[in-house]
């Protein structure tokens, strides 16, 4: 009995103590990303750190991203092929800039005068149907839309006054592609250089202005320190940007860490758009550095004019671009309908 008696309390001990005991896993590593944005390391610092650091942190350990900056890992027009190939895991970019091979490409960055406010791109891509379609352009070459958000407005930056159309002519601006394409009708010059030396470019004369930002990204970058002059008029109201991810390694993340990264980057949508909206009306006033001009409404009207012909002549191309066009012209319609504050 007695020797009984120890074997049923060593075992039920030794079975409440195997139950209570925790379970021995082993630690994996972490997940680990590469990601290159567009945008050099002065301007990467407000439009898209915050939300990497920001995943970093919150993902413990589980998943971890490592940021590069423009150009960094490889050129901006080689992005889509670095991450279609998996040689770079996620990208923040537009379309234009990283030459995606989809029909949605022409309306990345700014497509001209489709858009006035910072605000018309999420309603577009969540209330209009753009993001659906970006997904399925996307997901058809094996890459992951995460999301879309909007940036600042395309403005010109120039060492001359502008003061008519009659000044773009003969002008060597550093442009997206699409926006350049629009803008030879008027005389500009569309170049094409790598982000990082466009500072230089506009010292030694290569280029003699930008239409490439609004005044927020102007001043911090330091383009206002190497050209005089602010042109009010914009040719968009806002830049169209992305994340996108490689297909393979965004499957390969577990559901949780994915929806921390649709929030982290939503929260990036969020912060650049208030500041960029208020920087780009304080810097105007208190820049101190930039000089306003301004072409009057009724000679600009004629490039708000020629950008409507523009988006028919895109949605010539294809019934994908057709769709995208009519969807812009649908939700213009309606703002310019419901008046202030959407349409003035």
């Amino acid at each position: 009995m007695t020797t009984r008696r120890k074997f049923l309390t060593t075992g039920a001990l030794g079975g409440a103590a195997a139950l209570a005991a925790p379970a021995v896993v082993r630690a994996q590593a972490p997940i680990k990303w590469r990601m290159q944005t567009y945008a050099g390391a002065a301007l990467g610092e407000h439009v898209v750190k915050p939300a990497v650091e920001a995943f970093n942190t919150i993902a413990q350990g589980q998943m971890e991203i490592e940021l590069f900056y423009s150009d960094q890992l490889v050129p901006t027009a080689e992005l889509f092929q670095a991450m279609q190939a998996g040689t770079i895991d996620c990208v923040q970019s537009d379309d234009d800039s990283m030459a995606s091979p989809t029909e949605v490409t022409v309306f990345g960055g700014y497509f001209p005068l489709a858009l006035r406010y910072s605000l018309d791109v999420p309603a577009l891509f969540n209330k209009y149907g753009l993001k659906q379609i970006w997904e399925e352009e996307y997901a058809a070459v094996g890459v992951k839309h995460i999301s879309a958000g909007s940036w600042d407005p395309c403005n010109f930056s120039t060492k001359k006054p502008l003061n008519s159309l009659k000044d773009l002519e003969g002008l060597r601006v550093f442009t997206f592609p699409t926006a350049g394409r629009f803008l030879t009708q008027f005389g500009v010059v569309p170049v094409t250089l790598p982000w990082e030396d466009v500072e230089v470019a506009l010292q030694t004369g290569e280029l003699d202005g930008l239409a490439w930002s609004g005044i927020t990204e102007v001043y911090t970058v330091g383009w206002a320190n190497v050209t005089d002059y602010f042109l009010t008029n914009n040719i968009s109201g806002a830049w169209i940007g992305h994340f996108f991810a490689n297909m393979e390694r965004w499957n390969a993340v577990p559901p949780h860490l994915q929806k921390l990264l649709e929030t982290c980057f939503e929260q990036s949508h969020y912060y650049r758009q208030h500041w960029y909206w208020a920087g780009e009306a304080d810097l105007r006033i208190n820049g101190g550095k930039l000089k306003l001009t301004t072409i009057p409404d009724e000679e600009w009207k004629t490039v708000e004019d020629a950008a409507v012909k523009f988006w028919d002549e895109i949605a010539a191309e294809s019934e994908v671009k057709a769709k995208v066009v009519e969807v812009i012209k649908k939700y213009n319609d309606t703002m310019v309908k419901a008046g202030p504050p959407y349409r003035f």
